[in-house]
Protein backbone atom coordinates (compact mmCIF):
# COMPACT_ATOMS: atom_id res chain seq x y z
CA UNK A 1 0.00 0.00 0.00
CA UNK A 2 1.35 3.12 -0.70
CA UNK A 3 2.37 5.93 1.56
CA UNK A 4 -0.96 7.99 1.37
CA UNK A 5 -3.09 5.13 1.54
CA UNK A 6 -1.34 3.84 4.74
CA UNK A 7 -2.08 7.70 6.44
CA UNK A 8 -5.48 7.17 5.74
CA UNK A 9 -5.96 4.05 7.31
CA UNK A 10 -3.99 5.29 10.27
CA UNK A 11 -6.21 8.11 10.94
CA UNK A 12 -9.42 5.80 10.19
CA UNK A 13 -7.94 3.58 13.14
CA UNK A 14 -10.35 4.48 16.28
CA UNK A 15 -7.60 3.56 18.75
CA UNK A 16 -5.14 6.29 17.42
CA UNK A 17 -7.70 8.58 18.54
CA UNK A 18 -8.67 7.64 21.75
CA UNK A 19 -6.47 7.13 25.20
CA UNK A 20 -3.57 9.26 26.62
CA UNK A 21 -1.52 8.26 22.96
CA UNK A 22 -4.64 8.98 21.15
CA UNK A 23 -4.64 11.95 18.75
CA UNK A 24 -7.15 14.04 21.03
CA UNK A 25 -5.39 13.64 23.92
CA UNK A 26 -1.88 14.70 22.36
CA UNK A 27 -3.71 17.42 20.48
CA UNK A 28 -5.12 18.83 23.39
CA UNK A 29 -1.68 18.71 25.03
CA UNK A 30 -0.17 20.69 21.98
CA UNK A 31 -2.71 23.30 21.97
CA UNK A 32 -2.21 23.69 25.71
CA UNK A 33 1.45 24.24 25.88
CA UNK A 34 1.62 26.65 22.88
CA UNK A 35 -1.52 28.52 24.52
CA UNK A 36 0.62 29.02 27.75
CA UNK A 37 3.97 29.85 25.94
CA UNK A 38 2.59 32.40 23.94
CA UNK A 39 0.50 33.92 27.33
CA UNK A 40 3.54 34.16 29.15
CA UNK A 41 5.66 35.35 26.12
CA UNK A 42 2.89 38.23 25.57
CA UNK A 43 2.93 39.27 29.20
CA UNK A 44 6.93 39.26 29.09
CA UNK A 45 7.68 41.45 25.92
CA UNK A 46 4.74 43.57 25.12
CA UNK A 47 4.50 46.06 28.32
CA UNK A 48 7.77 47.07 28.16
CA UNK A 49 7.87 46.96 24.42
CA UNK A 50 4.97 48.75 24.08
CA UNK A 51 6.03 51.36 26.58
CA UNK A 52 9.19 51.98 25.05
CA UNK A 53 7.66 52.46 21.76
CA UNK A 54 5.54 55.20 23.19
CA UNK A 55 8.43 56.63 24.92
CA UNK A 56 10.60 56.18 21.39
CA UNK A 57 13.75 55.75 23.54
CA UNK A 58 15.98 52.24 23.57
CA UNK A 59 14.52 51.02 20.51
CA UNK A 60 18.15 50.03 18.55
CA UNK A 61 18.87 48.26 22.33
CA UNK A 62 15.11 46.17 22.09
CA UNK A 63 15.30 45.10 18.23
CA UNK A 64 18.88 44.39 18.80
CA UNK A 65 18.39 42.03 21.83
CA UNK A 66 14.96 40.66 19.94
CA UNK A 67 17.59 39.75 17.02
CA UNK A 68 19.90 37.88 19.32
CA UNK A 69 16.71 36.21 20.72
CA UNK A 70 16.27 35.27 17.21
CA UNK A 71 20.15 33.59 16.83
CA UNK A 72 19.61 30.83 19.67
CA UNK A 73 17.82 27.83 18.33
CA UNK A 74 15.07 26.30 20.56
CA UNK A 75 16.59 23.00 20.46
CA UNK A 76 20.06 24.72 21.88
CA UNK A 77 17.52 25.88 24.82
CA UNK A 78 15.77 22.75 25.14
CA UNK A 79 18.73 20.51 25.72
CA UNK A 80 20.54 23.25 28.20
CA UNK A 81 16.95 23.54 30.16
CA UNK A 82 17.27 19.60 30.18
CA UNK A 83 20.80 19.36 31.66
CA UNK A 84 19.99 22.13 34.09
CA UNK A 85 16.58 21.42 35.25
CA UNK A 86 16.08 17.65 34.10
CA UNK A 87 12.41 16.46 33.54
CA UNK A 88 10.51 19.17 35.56
CA UNK A 89 7.01 19.74 34.83
CA UNK A 90 4.11 21.81 36.21
CA UNK A 91 0.49 21.66 36.08
CA UNK A 92 -0.32 24.23 33.62
CA UNK A 93 2.93 24.81 32.07
CA UNK A 94 4.05 21.31 31.68
CA UNK A 95 7.72 20.32 30.43
CA UNK A 96 9.53 23.27 32.21
CA UNK A 97 12.36 23.35 29.74
CA UNK A 98 9.72 23.17 26.74
CA UNK A 99 8.16 25.77 28.45
CA UNK A 100 11.34 27.92 28.21
CA UNK A 101 12.61 27.12 24.82
CA UNK A 102 9.40 27.78 23.38
CA UNK A 103 8.75 31.65 25.21
CA UNK A 104 12.31 32.26 24.14
CA UNK A 105 11.11 31.34 20.73
CA UNK A 106 8.23 33.68 21.25
CA UNK A 107 9.57 36.54 22.86
CA UNK A 108 11.51 37.97 19.83
CA UNK A 109 8.98 39.07 17.29
CA UNK A 110 7.11 40.52 20.16
CA UNK A 111 9.33 42.93 21.20
CA UNK A 112 10.13 43.92 17.36
CA UNK A 113 6.50 44.49 16.65
CA UNK A 114 5.50 46.35 20.08
CA UNK A 115 8.01 48.44 19.76
CA UNK A 116 7.77 49.42 15.93
CA UNK A 117 3.65 49.22 16.36
CA UNK A 118 3.69 52.04 18.85
CA UNK A 119 6.76 54.15 17.64
CA UNK A 120 5.31 54.49 14.55
CA UNK A 121 2.47 55.90 14.95
CA UNK A 122 2.35 59.28 13.43
CA UNK A 123 3.57 62.32 15.23
CA UNK A 124 0.41 64.26 14.18
CA UNK A 125 -1.77 61.71 15.58
CA UNK A 126 -0.14 62.69 19.05
CA UNK A 127 0.20 65.85 18.67
CA UNK A 128 -3.80 66.19 17.73
CA UNK A 129 -4.79 63.68 20.66
CA UNK A 130 -2.50 65.85 23.42
CA UNK A 131 -4.02 69.25 22.10
CA UNK A 132 -7.78 67.69 22.62
CA UNK A 133 -6.78 67.48 26.54
CA UNK A 134 -5.66 63.91 26.93
CA UNK A 135 -2.96 62.88 29.01
CA UNK A 136 0.33 60.84 28.29
CA UNK A 137 -1.15 57.59 29.33
CA UNK A 138 -4.14 58.38 27.71
CA UNK A 139 -2.59 58.96 24.58
CA UNK A 140 -1.13 55.75 24.46
CA UNK A 141 -4.04 53.62 25.43
CA UNK A 142 -6.81 55.57 22.92
CA UNK A 143 -4.64 56.73 20.38
CA UNK A 144 -1.36 54.40 19.76
CA UNK A 145 -2.92 51.44 20.75
CA UNK A 146 -5.86 51.34 18.65
CA UNK A 147 -3.69 52.07 15.94
CA UNK A 148 -0.87 50.32 16.84
CA UNK A 149 -3.22 47.04 17.35
CA UNK A 150 -2.72 45.35 13.50
CA UNK A 151 0.95 45.70 13.59
CA UNK A 152 0.63 44.25 17.12
CA UNK A 153 -1.74 41.43 16.84
CA UNK A 154 1.03 40.63 13.46
CA UNK A 155 3.25 40.28 15.81
CA UNK A 156 1.38 37.63 18.14
CA UNK A 157 0.46 35.49 14.85
CA UNK A 158 3.97 35.09 13.86
CA UNK A 159 4.79 34.10 17.59
CA UNK A 160 1.98 32.29 17.97
CA UNK A 161 2.53 30.35 14.55
CA UNK A 162 6.16 29.66 15.85
CA UNK A 163 5.37 28.26 18.53
CA UNK A 164 2.62 25.99 17.40
CA UNK A 165 4.75 24.74 14.82
CA UNK A 166 7.79 24.26 17.34
CA UNK A 167 6.40 22.91 20.03
CA UNK A 168 6.57 19.50 17.94
CA UNK A 169 10.10 19.27 20.27
CA UNK A 170 8.59 18.50 23.87
CA UNK A 171 8.55 15.15 22.36
CA UNK A 172 12.35 14.99 23.01
CA UNK A 173 11.82 15.31 26.58
CA UNK A 174 8.96 12.75 27.03
CA UNK A 175 6.35 15.50 27.46
CA UNK A 176 3.10 15.19 25.23
CA UNK A 177 2.03 17.25 21.80
CA UNK A 178 1.62 16.27 18.14
CA UNK A 179 5.56 15.75 18.12
CA UNK A 180 4.91 12.46 20.59
CA UNK A 181 3.29 11.06 16.42
CA UNK A 182 6.69 12.42 14.88
CA UNK A 183 9.03 10.95 17.46
CA UNK A 184 7.24 7.42 17.96
CA UNK A 185 6.78 6.83 14.50
CA UNK A 186 10.47 7.28 13.63
CA UNK A 187 11.10 5.19 16.68
CA UNK A 188 9.60 1.86 15.05
CA UNK A 189 9.65 3.36 11.55
CA UNK A 190 5.88 3.71 11.00
CA UNK A 191 6.66 6.48 8.23
CA UNK A 192 2.48 7.05 8.28
CA UNK A 193 2.20 7.82 11.59
CA UNK A 194 5.50 10.40 10.97
CA UNK A 195 3.45 11.89 8.18
CA UNK A 196 0.00 11.96 10.03
CA UNK A 197 1.83 13.55 12.78
CA UNK A 198 3.30 16.45 10.58
CA UNK A 199 0.03 16.65 9.03
CA UNK A 200 -1.53 17.23 12.15
CA UNK A 201 1.17 19.90 12.99
CA UNK A 202 0.97 22.05 9.76
CA UNK A 203 -2.88 22.43 10.17
CA UNK A 204 -3.28 23.23 13.76
CA UNK A 205 -0.72 25.87 12.52
CA UNK A 206 -2.79 26.82 10.15
CA UNK A 207 -5.89 26.89 11.86
CA UNK A 208 -3.87 29.14 14.65
CA UNK A 209 -2.76 31.45 11.55
CA UNK A 210 -6.58 31.89 10.87
CA UNK A 211 -7.87 31.97 13.84
CA UNK A 212 -5.75 34.80 15.29
CA UNK A 213 -6.37 36.72 11.58
CA UNK A 214 -10.26 36.99 12.81
CA UNK A 215 -8.90 38.13 16.15
CA UNK A 216 -6.79 40.68 14.27
CA UNK A 217 -9.69 41.82 12.16
CA UNK A 218 -11.43 42.41 15.01
CA UNK A 219 -9.51 44.20 17.54
CA UNK A 220 -8.66 46.64 14.96
CA UNK A 221 -10.66 49.84 14.92
CA UNK A 222 -13.23 50.23 12.60
CA UNK A 223 -11.83 53.54 11.42
CA UNK A 224 -8.49 52.14 10.46
CA UNK A 225 -10.25 48.68 8.15
CA UNK A 226 -12.23 51.24 6.36
CA UNK A 227 -8.90 53.54 5.43
CA UNK A 228 -5.68 52.64 5.39
CA UNK A 229 -3.88 55.59 7.16
CA UNK A 230 -6.19 58.21 8.90
CA UNK A 231 -4.61 60.97 9.74
CA UNK A 232 -4.73 64.21 12.14
CA UNK A 233 -7.37 64.84 14.12
CA UNK A 234 -10.15 62.36 11.66
CA UNK A 235 -7.73 59.25 13.50
CA UNK A 236 -7.81 60.67 16.65
CA UNK A 237 -11.58 61.00 16.67
CA UNK A 238 -11.84 57.39 15.47
CA UNK A 239 -9.47 56.11 18.19
CA UNK A 240 -11.38 58.30 21.37
CA UNK A 241 -14.68 58.43 20.37
CA UNK A 242 -16.01 55.23 21.86
CA UNK A 243 -14.90 56.52 25.08
CA UNK A 244 -14.79 60.27 26.24
CA UNK A 245 -11.44 60.83 28.71
CA UNK A 246 -12.39 60.81 32.25
CA UNK A 247 -13.47 64.61 33.50
CA UNK A 248 -13.49 66.25 30.46
CA UNK A 249 -17.08 65.29 29.23
CA UNK A 250 -17.92 63.74 25.39
CA UNK A 251 -15.31 64.61 22.89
Amino acid sequence: MSLPGEVVDWFSDSGNWEGQRGIVHQLFEHVRMSAVATLAACLIALPPAVWLGHKRRFGTVAINVSNVGRAIPSFAILVLGTQQFGLLEYPVIGSFTTFLALVALAVPPLVTNGYVAVAEVADDLRDAARGMGLSDTEVLRRVELPVAAPLLMAGVRTAAVQVVATATIAAFVGAGGLGRFIIDGRAVNDQAQVFAGALLVAFLSLLTEAGLAIVQSVVTPRGLREADVPTGAEAVAIATVAEPPVGRGSL
